[in-house]
């Protein structure tokens, strides 16, 4: 199977004023956009260049070791989209431009973030008097509600994350025999981003939860041959909710 990347989206306007986004649609901050291009020219200067839609196999040309991404999945929220496209912009092998389209950029329902329910546009600060204690995960950078109404729970998200895994998988392996040269990334959102990691290392959703943040524009490499461990491609001190 191909290498995984999995990002998360740079920090939005809900991010910034402390609220719980879920399925709201808001933009990147200025903030935002600048995490985004930060951790995109790390992963330049690093090796990565996203192909072209013409293009079947890296350059073999190059004399600077190449992780050729084969495409960008995004979320199809706004943040998400934002953040797929600067990537895009800065990794290309053809000139796009941040602002740029580029065909390798892929909406996926799937990616979207978790449906927060009745905590969606709830301020991050009321977490533990709405839902109680007995019903939120806490860490020492922030409180994960468990069940709250109208809202997909952990397990939910698993099941979510191991269909779209399998859906990847079968889009990108197949009878390809270059498949094991690429890799793919994936713009996501912090919740379901770290369930994708939980499911892809078959993890204990809770003992996730508990290992680390994965902050805004942050990557995550999930690989057979790469101990979950070792999943941060990139050490960052970026933090939002």
């Amino acid at each position: 199977m191909v290498n995984i990347y999995v990002a998360r989206h740079g920090q939005d306007v809900d991010n910034a004023n402390g609220i719980l986004n879920g399925h709201r649609n808001q933009p990147l901050t200025d903030l935002g956009r600048q995490q985004a291009r930060d951790v995109a020219n790390r992963m330049l200067q690093a090796g990565f260049r996203l192909l072209s839609p013409s293009q079947n196999t890296p350059d073999s040309s190059s004399t600077t070791p190449i992780t050729a991404i084969r495409a960008i999945y995004s979320s199809p929220l706004q943040r998400a989209r934002e953040t797929a496209k600067i990537f895009a912009g800065i990794l290309s092998t053809e000139v796009h431009g941040e602002s740029s389209e580029s065909g390798n950029i892929q909406l996926l329902d799937a990616l979207i973030e978790r449906n927060f329910g009745i905590m969606t546009g709830m301020p991050t600060s009321s977490i533990i008097e709405k839902c109680g204690q007995e019903h939120v995960l806490s860490t020492d950078k922030i409180h994960y509600f468990l069940d709250p109404e109208g809202a997909e729970t952990f397990p939910d998200l698993i099941a979510r994350a191991k269909a779209l895994l399998i859906f990847i998988e079968n889009e990108n392996s197949g009878n390809d025999d270059n498949a094991d040269q690429y890799s793919l990334l994936l713009v996501t959102h912090g919740d379901f981003g770290k369930m994708i990691y939980a499911a892809y290392y078959d993890l204990d959703w809770e003992e996730v939860l508990k290992q680390f943040h994965f902050g805004n524009s942050e990557v995550l490499l999930l690989a057979k041959h790469f101990p979950p461990e070792k999943a941060h491609a990139f050490d960052t001190s970026q933090f939002n909710p």
